[in-house]
């Protein structure tokens, strides 16, 4: 039996992580929605912890980080104006690092994203955060179509189980790796651990 490999392995694609002072960090929904309530997913804790260590790693090697977040009606999910919209307090936007609110899934879609990274000149991202099968996913097939070359820390994502279509439930974790798989076919390189410095 073969080894199955992807799209980007049997291209012969360059598979190593950019170093992220030359990268755009991109942390996308990580909010206190996904802490508690409803959405409350069950890796959240040790991703946003994940997250935290990575933004301070970017912060320090000079990447550009931009802060996405999802803008829900108010009274609603992801309500801007309430604690549940913000983004969790260990990833905190400094001065200078925009926050960008977005209202679906592909942070690209009705935002001023890519103009913003097009004015770094950096053609690297990284993404992070919340869910991985859906804003996370969405945002890494867009990135293709705009020409940048995406890595997404696993790490520091975290999705939810889902009905399985048949009266079951698919796990997060799961659903979280299959995600991953799918997106390691042809959109994106997968780093896990410390793999970016």
């Amino acid at each position: 039996m073969t080894t199955a490999k992807t799209l980007l392995q049997l291209a012969g694609a360059d598979l190593t992580p950019p170093r992220l002072g030359d990268a755009c960090l991109v942390l996308i929904d990580i909010q206190n929605e996904y802490l508690a309530g409803p959405l409350a997913l069950p890796g959240a804790e040790a991703a946003v912890a994940r997250a935290t260590a990575l933004l301070a790693r970017a912060r320090e090697s000079g990447a550009a980080i931009f802060h996405i977040a999802h803008r829900g009606k108010p009274g609603s999910l992801f309500d801007r104006t309430a604690d549940r919209g913000a983004i969790v307090a260990p990833l905190t936007p400094r001065p200078g690092e925009p926050v960008i609110e977005k209202e679906l899934p592909n942070a690209f879609a009705g935002t001023d994203l890519l103009a913003q990274l097009a004015a770094t000149g950096r053609k690297e991202l990284v993404l992070a955060g919340f869910m991985t099968h859906m804003c996370v996913s969405s945002t890494a097939r867009a990135a293709l179509d705009l020409g940048f070359r995406t890595t997404v820390d696993a790490d520091s994502c975290a999705t939810r189980d889902l009905p399985d279509g048949h009266g079951g439930t698919l796990s997060a974790k799961i659903i979280h790796d299959v995600a991953l798989a799918e997106l390691s076919d042809r959109f994106a390189i997968i780093a896990r651990g410390d793999a970016l410095a």
